[in-house]
């Protein structure tokens, strides 16, 4: 009998101990540390009016990564984003609480067409809304979408795109 309870209780310390690993390395905020994602191999590219500009991109892709996003984050290359990626297309609102950074927010279609390009300005609690269903979002250091001729209805080529408007 007291073999039993040993081995119940040693089953349960591993239980234990698998979910708090497994915890500890999901994404989060609340240390006030910036969340920082790999790289993905493949850059996104956005086919504008004036060529195309390359991305090296963060990709959020579920939900405690796309709460998280670029807060605390103070600093990001020109040509680097976070793509927030939604399982379907849908109102999306966002805000830059405990973002230091100011950003560009482009919105972005089910068929990889921008909707909007809104500014985030920082530490704001203001919401940030295309006012239409959306599947991305990539963030930008403030300025970019300007400076690279990212405009409504431009196209933006990644395969986690792809694969949402069917065409992978």
């Amino acid at each position: 009998m007291a073999h039993r309870n040993w081995l119940t209780a040693g089953v349960f310390c591993a239980a234990f101990a698998f979910m708090a690993y497994f915890y500890g390395l999901t994404p989060s905020s609340a240390d006030g540390k910036p969340m920082v994602l790999a790289v993905d191999p493949t850059p996104l590219v956005a086919v504008t009016g004036s060529g195309k500009q390359s991305f090296s991109i963060e990709i959020a892709d579920t939900s405690p990564e796309r709460e998280a996003g670029l807060m605390f984050r103070k600093e990001m290359a020109d040509d680097h984003g976070m793509l927030f990626v939604f399982e379907k297309p849908s109102a999306v609102n966002f805000w830059m609480k405990n973002t230091p950074m100011a950003l560009d927010l482009v919105f972005i279609g089910q068929d990889g067409r921008i909707k909007a390009i809104k500014r985030g300005e920082p530490e704001s609690e203001a919401i940030i809304s295309p006012g239409q269903p959306v599947s991305f979002v990539l963030e930008l250091k403030a300025g970019t979408a300007g400076k690279d001729g990212l405009k409504d209805g431009d196209l933006l080529r990644h395969p986690a795109i792809a694969k949402a408007s069917g065409s992978n």
